[in-house]
């Protein structure tokens, strides 16, 4: 028996005119001073559904400022997503590193080449085409529907939960509120120019309707704001608090030859930085610092004699936990048999390492040998 889809939340919904009328001072406020974003087309020209499925992925939990010269590079070194589908695995994830979620550009390449091997490469045109997609949820299908072909869909982010909670005063916590905050914005979305509809109130959430010290005045939804009205605007939304994030920690091998080859080998690729590049190191778990001459005796991947506990530690942070890393170094002279490869220090970068990696060498090259 199919099932019932769930019932929309009761609000207290804008009539038709007022939704017109909010829809029509957001475009013209849009149309005034929108942002210049690089994947962003311009008046009159019609969207790149590659340039913004790739913006899309980038943005997800990055902001506008970092993902600019990622986005840049990419697009100039693929600048088609048959040349991304066409691209090495390596290449791709060393391209992205820096960026985090690595779970993201794995994704990125297993949708490249599902559009180029099952769609003749052209992006499909509606949210249930899109939703099948690797890597494609509900946000970004409905970016793309919207935005490169005019669908009408229901965009929100976390800019537009921001607006909504505020316009309409909606003081139940996130992320219980999600599906109320959700139907505030049907609600307000045009049958047409719904993508430039949704950039708009995306738009109006980074640059005037801010977390903090929003810019009331200027915004073009000022006088209809109940949470403006109610002295609640700077407060909302309310966000029930997380739970405090456990810290792990592991002791990280810094083997180097004697011609400064570093060793480093391959995460699996699956699950957290999967398929990037890492240091050695024993597990990283949630208990107290590993003493690092155990840590050698039952980790380490050569049996030196000669290593070395660098002081300080190195402190990284997910999503959902902290870490601590104690780097230990030692020297090797010949080229043993280990399992993974030696890399020379000038040419870490052409590898996919992560932020944390980087910042254990960054440790190890300033406190080492």
């Amino acid at each position: 028996m199919a099932r019932r889809a769930a019932a929309p939340p009761a609000i207290d919904r804008p009539d038709p005119d007022t939704a017109a009328d909010l829809g029509a001072r957001v475009l013209a406020w849009y149309d005034r001073d929108r942002r210049d974003l690089p994947w962003r087309a311009r008046p009159g020209e019609r969207p790149d559904p590659y340039a913004v499925w790739l913006s899309e992925i980038m943005l997800q939990q990055t902001t506008v400022a970092a993902v600019k010269p990622y986005y840049a590079r990419f697009l100039d070194r693929w600048p088609t997503v048959e040349a991304l589908a066409a691209a090495e695995d390596d290449a791709v994830m060393t391209a992205w590193a820096g960026l985090g979620y690595y779970a993201r550009a794995r994704n990125l390449l297993k949708c490249a080449r599902a559009v180029t091997d099952h769609h003749g490469g052209r992006f499909p045109d509606t949210e249930e085409g899109l939703r099948v997609l690797p890597g494609v949820g509900a946000y970004t299908a409905a970016a793309i529907a919207s935005i490169c072909f005019g669908r009408h869909a229901v965009v929100v982010d976390g800019n537009v939960e921001r607006v909504m909670a505020r316009l309409f005063a909606v003081e139940e916590p996130l992320p219980a509120a999600k599906p109320i905050l959700r139907a505030f914005a049907d609600a307000l979305t045009p049958i047409e120019r719904a993508g430039d509809h949704a950039q708009a109130v995306m738009d109006l959430g980074a640059t005037l309707c801010t977390p903090r010290s929003p810019a009331c005045g200027l915004c073009p939804w000022r006088d209809a704001c109940r949470g403006r009205r109610a002295g609640l605007a700077e407060h909302l939304p309310m966000k029930t608090p997380k739970a405090e994030r456990p810290t792990r920690r592991a002791v990280m091998f810094w083997v180097q030859r004697r011609d400064g080859a570093l060793l480093l080998r391959q995460r699996p690729a699956t699950g957290l930085l999967g398929g990037m590049m890492e240091l050695p190191s024993t597990p990283w778990e949630a208990v107290p610092m590993p003493d690092p001459a155990r840590a050698v005796a039952d980790a380490a991947p050569l049996p030196l004699d000669d290593w070395k506990a660098l002081p300080g530690l190195v402190a990284h942070t997910f999503t959902h936990f902290h870490l601590e890393l104690q780097v230990v170094m030692a020297r090797v002279g010949a080229n043993p048999r280990v399992r993974g490869i030696w890399v020379p220090l000038e040419r870490l970068d052409e590898h996919a390492l992560p932020t944390v990696m980087r910042k254990a060498i960054h440790h190890a090259l300033t406190r080492g040998f």
